[in-house]
Protein backbone atom coordinates (compact mmCIF):
# COMPACT_ATOMS: atom_id res chain seq x y z
CA UNK A 1 0.00 0.00 0.00
CA UNK A 2 1.13 3.56 -0.73
CA UNK A 3 0.61 6.55 1.57
CA UNK A 4 -2.64 8.42 0.97
CA UNK A 5 -0.81 11.73 1.05
CA UNK A 6 2.73 11.39 -0.29
CA UNK A 7 2.44 8.02 -2.11
CA UNK A 8 5.49 6.54 -0.34
CA UNK A 9 5.48 2.80 0.28
CA UNK A 10 4.14 1.88 3.74
CA UNK A 11 6.25 -0.58 5.69
CA UNK A 12 6.07 0.58 9.33
CA UNK A 13 3.22 -1.14 11.28
CA UNK A 14 1.35 0.46 14.16
CA UNK A 15 -1.23 -2.20 15.09
CA UNK A 16 -3.12 -5.18 13.71
CA UNK A 17 -6.60 -5.65 15.20
CA UNK A 18 -7.45 -8.71 13.14
CA UNK A 19 -10.71 -8.54 11.19
CA UNK A 20 -13.92 -6.68 11.96
CA UNK A 21 -17.05 -5.41 10.21
CA UNK A 22 -17.47 -1.64 9.77
CA UNK A 23 -18.10 -0.24 13.25
CA UNK A 24 -21.26 1.67 12.35
CA UNK A 25 -22.86 -1.17 10.35
CA UNK A 26 -25.54 -1.99 12.94
CA UNK A 27 -27.72 -4.98 12.13
CA UNK A 28 -31.49 -5.25 11.96
CA UNK A 29 -33.11 -8.42 13.25
CA UNK A 30 -33.65 -9.67 9.71
CA UNK A 31 -29.99 -9.05 8.89
CA UNK A 32 -29.00 -11.58 11.56
CA UNK A 33 -29.98 -14.29 9.07
CA UNK A 34 -27.33 -13.13 6.59
CA UNK A 35 -23.52 -13.07 6.70
CA UNK A 36 -21.63 -9.85 7.50
CA UNK A 37 -18.74 -8.32 5.62
CA UNK A 38 -15.56 -8.39 7.70
CA UNK A 39 -12.38 -6.60 6.67
CA UNK A 40 -8.83 -6.67 8.04
CA UNK A 41 -8.22 -3.79 10.46
CA UNK A 42 -4.55 -2.94 10.20
CA UNK A 43 -2.87 0.45 10.67
CA UNK A 44 0.40 1.55 9.10
CA UNK A 45 2.67 4.57 9.49
CA UNK A 46 4.22 6.50 6.61
CA UNK A 47 7.90 6.97 7.43
CA UNK A 48 8.11 9.84 4.93
CA UNK A 49 5.27 12.22 5.94
CA UNK A 50 4.25 10.44 9.21
CA UNK A 51 0.59 10.09 8.30
CA UNK A 52 -0.84 7.14 10.25
CA UNK A 53 -3.47 5.34 8.21
CA UNK A 54 -5.75 2.32 8.02
CA UNK A 55 -4.93 -0.18 5.31
CA UNK A 56 -7.36 0.04 2.36
CA UNK A 57 -10.02 -2.65 2.11
CA UNK A 58 -13.37 -0.91 1.61
CA UNK A 59 -14.74 2.29 0.07
CA UNK A 60 -16.13 5.40 1.77
CA UNK A 61 -19.56 5.15 0.14
CA UNK A 62 -19.91 1.62 1.53
CA UNK A 63 -19.08 2.85 5.05
CA UNK A 64 -21.14 6.07 4.98
CA UNK A 65 -24.35 4.82 3.39
CA UNK A 66 -28.02 5.76 3.69
CA UNK A 67 -28.35 3.75 6.91
CA UNK A 68 -25.42 5.46 8.67
CA UNK A 69 -26.32 5.36 12.37
CA UNK A 70 -24.17 8.04 14.04
CA UNK A 71 -26.19 11.13 14.99
CA UNK A 72 -24.14 13.88 16.67
CA UNK A 73 -27.05 15.36 18.62
CA UNK A 74 -27.34 12.26 20.80
CA UNK A 75 -24.68 13.62 23.18
CA UNK A 76 -25.62 16.64 25.28
CA UNK A 77 -21.96 17.44 25.97
CA UNK A 78 -21.26 17.49 22.24
CA UNK A 79 -24.15 19.88 21.70
CA UNK A 80 -22.67 22.19 24.34
CA UNK A 81 -19.34 21.97 22.55
CA UNK A 82 -21.02 22.96 19.27
CA UNK A 83 -22.84 25.87 20.87
CA UNK A 84 -19.63 27.13 22.48
CA UNK A 85 -17.78 26.82 19.17
CA UNK A 86 -20.45 28.91 17.44
CA UNK A 87 -20.19 31.67 20.03
CA UNK A 88 -16.39 31.65 19.99
CA UNK A 89 -16.05 31.74 16.21
CA UNK A 90 -18.77 34.37 15.81
CA UNK A 91 -16.95 36.66 18.21
CA UNK A 92 -13.39 35.93 17.05
CA UNK A 93 -14.09 36.39 13.34
CA UNK A 94 -16.90 38.98 13.61
CA UNK A 95 -19.49 36.84 11.85
CA UNK A 96 -22.91 38.35 11.18
CA UNK A 97 -25.83 38.30 8.75
CA UNK A 98 -23.48 39.24 5.91
CA UNK A 99 -21.14 36.28 6.54
CA UNK A 100 -21.33 32.74 5.21
CA UNK A 101 -20.49 29.56 7.14
CA UNK A 102 -20.08 26.16 5.48
CA UNK A 103 -19.79 22.99 7.54
CA UNK A 104 -18.43 19.85 5.92
CA UNK A 105 -19.85 16.71 7.56
CA UNK A 106 -22.82 18.62 8.98
CA UNK A 107 -24.39 15.38 10.24
CA UNK A 108 -27.82 16.06 11.77
CA UNK A 109 -27.40 19.84 12.04
CA UNK A 110 -25.98 19.65 15.57
CA UNK A 111 -23.66 22.67 14.87
CA UNK A 112 -25.26 24.74 12.13
CA UNK A 113 -28.47 25.06 14.11
CA UNK A 114 -26.61 27.47 16.41
CA UNK A 115 -25.28 29.60 13.55
CA UNK A 116 -28.80 29.61 12.13
CA UNK A 117 -30.21 30.85 15.45
CA UNK A 118 -27.52 33.57 15.55
CA UNK A 119 -28.65 34.83 12.14
CA UNK A 120 -25.48 33.76 10.31
CA UNK A 121 -26.24 32.29 6.84
CA UNK A 122 -24.96 28.72 6.58
CA UNK A 123 -24.77 25.63 4.39
CA UNK A 124 -24.08 22.03 5.31
CA UNK A 125 -22.34 19.33 3.28
CA UNK A 126 -23.42 15.85 4.42
CA UNK A 127 -23.30 12.66 2.32
CA UNK A 128 -25.32 10.35 4.58
CA UNK A 129 -29.04 10.47 3.81
CA UNK A 130 -30.22 9.59 7.32
CA UNK A 131 -28.45 12.47 9.07
CA UNK A 132 -28.98 14.93 6.20
CA UNK A 133 -32.74 14.41 6.45
CA UNK A 134 -32.67 15.28 10.15
CA UNK A 135 -30.66 18.44 9.46
CA UNK A 136 -33.19 19.54 6.83
CA UNK A 137 -35.98 19.08 9.35
CA UNK A 138 -34.22 21.83 11.35
CA UNK A 139 -34.43 24.15 8.35
CA UNK A 140 -30.75 23.83 7.43
CA UNK A 141 -29.72 23.82 3.77
CA UNK A 142 -27.83 20.60 3.01
CA UNK A 143 -25.94 19.37 -0.05
CA UNK A 144 -25.97 15.57 0.11
CA UNK A 145 -22.55 14.86 -1.42
CA UNK A 146 -19.03 13.82 -0.48
CA UNK A 147 -16.87 16.94 -0.28
CA UNK A 148 -13.79 17.46 -2.42
CA UNK A 149 -12.35 19.71 -5.12
CA UNK A 150 -15.19 19.15 -7.59
CA UNK A 151 -17.91 20.00 -5.07
CA UNK A 152 -15.94 23.01 -3.79
CA UNK A 153 -15.41 24.30 -7.32
CA UNK A 154 -19.15 24.02 -8.06
CA UNK A 155 -19.99 25.89 -4.85
CA UNK A 156 -17.48 28.62 -5.67
CA UNK A 157 -18.91 29.02 -9.15
CA UNK A 158 -22.32 29.55 -7.52
CA UNK A 159 -20.86 32.31 -5.36
CA UNK A 160 -20.97 30.20 -2.17
CA UNK A 161 -17.56 31.23 -0.83
CA UNK A 162 -17.15 30.99 2.95
CA UNK A 163 -15.93 33.34 5.65
CA UNK A 164 -15.66 30.27 7.89
CA UNK A 165 -15.66 26.57 7.19
CA UNK A 166 -16.01 23.97 9.93
CA UNK A 167 -14.91 20.36 9.62
CA UNK A 168 -15.35 18.59 12.94
CA UNK A 169 -14.25 14.97 13.21
CA UNK A 170 -14.24 14.37 9.48
CA UNK A 171 -10.62 14.86 8.39
CA UNK A 172 -9.82 11.36 9.64
CA UNK A 173 -12.80 9.93 7.73
CA UNK A 174 -11.77 10.78 4.15
CA UNK A 175 -9.90 8.33 1.91
CA UNK A 176 -8.52 11.01 -0.46
CA UNK A 177 -7.19 13.46 2.08
CA UNK A 178 -5.43 15.61 -0.54
CA UNK A 179 -8.58 16.17 -2.58
CA UNK A 180 -10.56 16.88 0.58
CA UNK A 181 -8.17 19.51 1.96
CA UNK A 182 -7.69 21.16 -1.43
CA UNK A 183 -11.44 21.71 -1.58
CA UNK A 184 -11.28 24.18 1.29
CA UNK A 185 -8.86 26.35 -0.64
CA UNK A 186 -11.49 26.61 -3.40
CA UNK A 187 -14.39 27.71 -1.20
CA UNK A 188 -12.66 30.06 1.25
CA UNK A 189 -12.85 33.80 0.72
CA UNK A 190 -9.36 35.41 0.42
CA UNK A 191 -9.31 36.13 4.17
CA UNK A 192 -11.59 33.27 5.18
CA UNK A 193 -10.75 30.75 7.88
CA UNK A 194 -11.10 26.97 7.98
CA UNK A 195 -11.25 25.11 11.29
CA UNK A 196 -10.73 21.39 11.65
CA UNK A 197 -11.18 19.29 14.76
CA UNK A 198 -9.78 15.76 15.03
CA UNK A 199 -8.52 13.38 17.72
CA UNK A 200 -4.83 14.04 18.39
CA UNK A 201 -2.44 11.19 17.62
CA UNK A 202 -0.35 12.10 20.68
CA UNK A 203 -3.30 11.31 22.95
CA UNK A 204 -4.12 8.14 21.05
CA UNK A 205 -0.57 6.81 21.49
CA UNK A 206 -0.03 8.02 25.06
CA UNK A 207 -3.35 6.68 26.36
CA UNK A 208 -3.52 3.60 24.11
CA UNK A 209 -6.81 4.67 22.56
CA UNK A 210 -6.71 1.80 20.09
CA UNK A 211 -10.50 1.49 20.16
CA UNK A 212 -10.71 4.72 18.15
CA UNK A 213 -9.35 2.67 15.24
CA UNK A 214 -12.02 1.47 12.83
CA UNK A 215 -12.52 1.32 9.08
CA UNK A 216 -14.38 4.63 8.96
CA UNK A 217 -11.21 6.31 10.26
CA UNK A 218 -8.83 6.30 7.33
CA UNK A 219 -6.23 8.51 9.10
CA UNK A 220 -4.89 9.16 12.62
CA UNK A 221 -3.52 12.65 12.79
CA UNK A 222 -0.59 14.47 14.33
CA UNK A 223 -0.09 18.19 13.86
CA UNK A 224 3.16 17.30 12.09
CA UNK A 225 1.37 15.31 9.38
CA UNK A 226 -1.59 17.69 9.06
CA UNK A 227 0.70 20.70 8.66
CA UNK A 228 2.45 19.05 5.75
CA UNK A 229 -0.79 17.90 4.10
CA UNK A 230 -2.28 21.39 4.37
CA UNK A 231 0.80 23.11 2.94
CA UNK A 232 0.80 20.77 -0.04
CA UNK A 233 -2.86 21.54 -0.75
CA UNK A 234 -3.02 25.32 -0.48
CA UNK A 235 -3.75 25.88 3.22
CA UNK A 236 -1.55 27.28 5.97
CA UNK A 237 -2.16 26.65 9.67
CA UNK A 238 -1.91 29.80 11.77
CA UNK A 239 -3.24 28.63 15.15
CA UNK A 240 -4.13 25.49 17.12
CA UNK A 241 -6.03 24.70 20.29
CA UNK A 242 -5.83 21.53 22.37
CA UNK A 243 -9.38 20.55 23.36
CA UNK A 244 -10.81 17.74 25.49
CA UNK A 245 -13.31 16.21 23.05
CA UNK A 246 -12.97 12.56 21.99
CA UNK A 247 -10.30 11.87 24.57
CA UNK A 248 -8.07 14.75 23.46
CA UNK A 249 -8.35 16.57 20.15
CA UNK A 250 -6.86 19.44 18.19
CA UNK A 251 -8.71 22.36 16.67
CA UNK A 252 -6.54 23.83 13.93
CA UNK A 253 -7.15 27.16 12.22
CA UNK A 254 -6.05 27.51 8.61
CA UNK A 255 -6.10 30.19 5.92
CA UNK A 256 -5.32 30.24 2.23
CA UNK A 257 -1.62 29.81 1.76
CA UNK A 258 0.11 32.91 0.40
CA UNK A 259 -3.07 35.02 0.69
CA UNK A 260 -4.24 34.84 4.30
CA UNK A 261 -2.83 37.56 6.52
CA UNK A 262 -3.37 36.20 10.02
CA UNK A 263 -0.13 35.87 12.05
CA UNK A 264 1.27 32.49 13.10
CA UNK A 265 0.57 31.82 16.78
CA UNK A 266 3.19 30.80 19.32
CA UNK A 267 1.08 27.83 20.46
CA UNK A 268 1.08 26.36 16.94
CA UNK A 269 4.88 26.57 16.79
CA UNK A 270 5.19 25.22 20.34
CA UNK A 271 3.02 22.16 19.62
CA UNK A 272 4.96 21.38 16.45
CA UNK A 273 8.15 21.57 18.51
CA UNK A 274 6.66 19.32 21.23
CA UNK A 275 5.70 16.67 18.69
CA UNK A 276 9.22 16.75 17.28
CA UNK A 277 10.70 16.40 20.76
CA UNK A 278 8.45 13.42 21.54
CA UNK A 279 9.60 11.70 18.35
CA UNK A 280 6.45 11.74 16.20
CA UNK A 281 8.70 11.72 13.13
CA UNK A 282 10.65 8.63 14.27
CA UNK A 283 9.76 4.90 14.09
CA UNK A 284 10.40 4.36 17.82
CA UNK A 285 7.37 6.49 18.74
CA UNK A 286 5.05 3.79 17.31
CA UNK A 287 6.80 0.53 18.21
CA UNK A 288 5.13 -0.72 21.41
CA UNK A 289 1.54 0.32 20.69
CA UNK A 290 0.43 -3.22 19.77
CA UNK A 291 1.71 -4.74 23.02
CA UNK A 292 0.06 -2.03 25.14
CA UNK A 293 -3.25 -2.49 23.33
CA UNK A 294 -3.07 -6.25 23.82
CA UNK A 295 -2.72 -5.80 27.58
CA UNK A 296 -5.88 -3.66 27.68
CA UNK A 297 -7.72 -6.30 25.65
CA UNK A 298 -6.52 -9.13 27.91
CA UNK A 299 -7.53 -7.26 31.09
CA UNK A 300 -10.94 -6.51 29.57
CA UNK A 301 -11.61 -10.17 28.75
CA UNK A 302 -10.39 -11.25 32.18
CA UNK A 303 -12.84 -8.85 33.85
CA UNK A 304 -15.81 -10.42 32.03
CA UNK A 305 -14.72 -13.96 32.79
CA UNK A 306 -14.16 -13.19 36.47
CA UNK A 307 -17.54 -11.46 36.76
CA UNK A 308 -19.27 -14.45 35.14
CA UNK A 309 -17.56 -16.89 37.51
CA UNK A 310 -18.63 -14.73 40.46
CA UNK A 311 -22.22 -14.65 39.23
CA UNK A 312 -22.15 -10.85 38.73
CA UNK A 313 -24.20 -9.41 35.86
CA UNK A 314 -22.44 -7.11 33.36
CA UNK A 315 -24.10 -4.86 30.79
CA UNK A 316 -22.83 -1.90 28.77
CA UNK A 317 -23.86 1.63 27.90
CA UNK A 318 -23.18 3.32 24.57
CA UNK A 319 -23.33 1.41 21.28
CA UNK A 320 -20.39 3.47 20.06
CA UNK A 321 -18.06 2.68 17.16
CA UNK A 322 -15.09 2.60 19.55
CA UNK A 323 -16.96 0.06 21.66
CA UNK A 324 -17.44 -2.17 18.65
CA UNK A 325 -13.71 -2.11 17.95
CA UNK A 326 -12.94 -3.13 21.53
CA UNK A 327 -15.66 -5.78 21.74
CA UNK A 328 -14.74 -7.41 18.43
CA UNK A 329 -11.00 -7.38 19.11
CA UNK A 330 -11.59 -8.88 22.55
CA UNK A 331 -14.03 -11.47 21.21
CA UNK A 332 -16.82 -10.47 23.61
CA UNK A 333 -20.17 -12.04 22.71
CA UNK A 334 -23.68 -12.16 24.27
CA UNK A 335 -22.69 -14.94 26.68
CA UNK A 336 -20.49 -12.37 28.48
CA UNK A 337 -22.31 -9.15 27.56
CA UNK A 338 -26.04 -9.81 27.01
CA UNK A 339 -27.03 -6.29 25.91
CA UNK A 340 -25.92 -2.70 25.52
CA UNK A 341 -28.00 0.43 26.07
CA UNK A 342 -28.03 3.37 23.65
CA UNK A 343 -30.40 6.32 23.51
CA UNK A 344 -30.01 6.93 19.79
CA UNK A 345 -33.25 6.06 17.95
CA UNK A 346 -31.20 4.94 14.94
CA UNK A 347 -29.63 2.12 17.00
CA UNK A 348 -32.54 1.02 19.18
CA UNK A 349 -33.67 -2.53 18.45
CA UNK A 350 -30.61 -3.28 16.36
CA UNK A 351 -27.53 -5.42 17.01
CA UNK A 352 -23.87 -4.54 17.25
CA UNK A 353 -21.85 -5.44 14.15
CA UNK A 354 -19.71 -8.52 14.59
CA UNK A 355 -20.66 -9.44 18.15
CA UNK A 356 -24.42 -9.25 17.40
CA UNK A 357 -25.12 -8.04 20.93
CA UNK A 358 -28.61 -6.47 21.08
CA UNK A 359 -29.07 -2.72 21.61
CA UNK A 360 -31.83 -1.95 24.11
CA UNK A 361 -33.40 1.05 25.84
CA UNK A 362 -32.23 2.44 29.17
CA UNK A 363 -35.26 1.12 31.07
CA UNK A 364 -33.60 -2.29 30.92
CA UNK A 365 -30.94 -1.10 33.37
CA UNK A 366 -33.58 -0.05 35.90
CA UNK A 367 -35.46 -3.32 35.47
CA UNK A 368 -32.50 -5.73 35.79
CA UNK A 369 -30.21 -3.76 38.14
CA UNK A 370 -26.86 -5.10 36.86
CA UNK A 371 -23.79 -5.27 39.10
CA UNK A 372 -21.51 -3.66 36.50
CA UNK A 373 -22.13 -1.15 33.71
CA UNK A 374 -19.33 -0.93 31.13
CA UNK A 375 -19.13 2.54 29.58
CA UNK A 376 -17.96 1.92 26.03
CA UNK A 377 -17.67 5.60 24.91
CA UNK A 378 -15.16 6.37 27.69
CA UNK A 379 -14.76 9.92 26.38
CA UNK A 380 -18.32 10.58 27.63
CA UNK A 381 -17.77 8.83 30.99
CA UNK A 382 -18.62 11.85 33.14
CA UNK A 383 -21.84 12.58 31.25
CA UNK A 384 -22.96 8.94 31.27
CA UNK A 385 -22.15 8.32 34.95
CA UNK A 386 -24.22 11.37 35.86
CA UNK A 387 -27.08 10.15 33.66
CA UNK A 388 -26.99 6.68 35.29
CA UNK A 389 -26.28 7.86 38.85
CA UNK A 390 -29.47 6.11 40.03
CA UNK A 391 -27.69 2.76 39.51
CA UNK A 392 -25.54 3.48 42.55
CA UNK A 393 -28.64 2.91 44.72
CA UNK A 394 -28.29 -0.84 44.22
CA UNK A 395 -24.48 -0.76 44.30
CA UNK A 396 -23.77 -0.88 40.57
CA UNK A 397 -20.20 -0.09 39.57
CA UNK A 398 -19.02 1.62 36.38
CA UNK A 399 -16.28 0.12 34.22
CA UNK A 400 -14.03 1.58 31.52
CA UNK A 401 -11.25 -0.22 29.67
CA UNK A 402 -9.13 2.61 28.21
CA UNK A 403 -6.40 3.67 28.99
CA UNK A 404 -6.51 0.85 31.57
CA UNK A 405 -9.22 -1.16 33.24
CA UNK A 406 -11.04 0.97 35.84
CA UNK A 407 -13.91 -0.07 38.11
CA UNK A 408 -15.53 2.68 40.18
Amino acid sequence: MKCRHCRAELTLPLIDLGCAPPSNAYLSRSALQAPEKWFPLRVLVCATCWLVQTEDYTSADELFDSEYAYFSSTSTSWLRHAEDYTADMTERFALDCNSHVIEVAANDGYLLQYFQRAGVPCLGIEPTASTAATAREKGIEIREVFFGVNVATALASDGRHADLTAANNVLAHVPDINDFVAGFTRILKPQGVSTFEFPHLLKMIAEVQFDTIYHEHFSYLSLTAVNRIFECNGLAIFDVEEISTHGGSLRVFAQRRGIGKRPISDRFLALLAREKELGVATPDFYRDFQARANKIKDDFVAFFIEAKRDGKSVVAYGAAAKGNTLINYAGIRPDLLPWVVDKSPSKAGKFLPGSRIPVVEEERIKAEKPAYIVILPWNLKTEIMAQLSYARKWGARFVTAVPSLSVV
